[in-house]
């Protein structure tokens, strides 16, 4: 996803339930949950509470799925599989070509392939995500989250609640 506005909680929460509704739900048809690798900071930071929120509201929530969040440790990231197995394949294609237009950029993105099979999907988002969403004690509070035994700041569950 290609956004205009911030990179954001409700942003990164946006670009989840996009790909859920337009892919996953299609190609896992049956899935109850997602598995999500996240970064340990920026909009979907593990002492995010709007990304949490926006996570029980948008899947969890509309689609009635459960969400399973799993986060690097801070500094880690470069050891998530989206950062050399996909935006590496990204850069090489545009790599030294002026990214003038979002239509250029897009193009670039969508047009991304790989020996092994990887094809990339890429949409503009053109909604504005407001900076510094503010999230209530009582809004963390109603979140049905379930904290896992091991490291329960970086990992954990939310479920959709009834």
């Amino acid at each position: 996803m290609v956004g205009l506005s911030h990179n954001t909680p409700e942003f990164a929460v946006a670009t989840i339930a996009r790909w859920w509704q337009e892919d996953g739900r299609v190609t896992h048809a049956g899935a109850k949950g997602l598995l999500v690798f996240a970064d340990g900071g920026g909009g979907n930071g593990s002492r995010t509470r709007a990304w949490k929120v926006n996570l029980q509201e948008k899947p969890c929530d509309v689609y009635d799925l459960t969400v399973t969040v799993c986060h690097y440790p801070p500094g880690c990231s470069k050891w998530n599989p989206i950062e050399y197995r996909l935006f590496s394949e990204i850069s090489k294609n545009w790599a030294g070509k002026p990214l003038r237009t979002l239509s250029i950029m897009l193009g670039y993105i969508r047009g991304t392939t790989t020996t092994t099979g990887l094809t990339v999907k890429a949409y503009l988002d053109e909604g504005t995500y407001r900076k510094g969403q503010m999230v209530t004690r009582e809004e963390s509070d109603r979140l049905n989250l379930e904290p896992h035994n091991i490291l329960p700041e970086w990992n954990y569950t939310l479920r959709p609640r009834k």
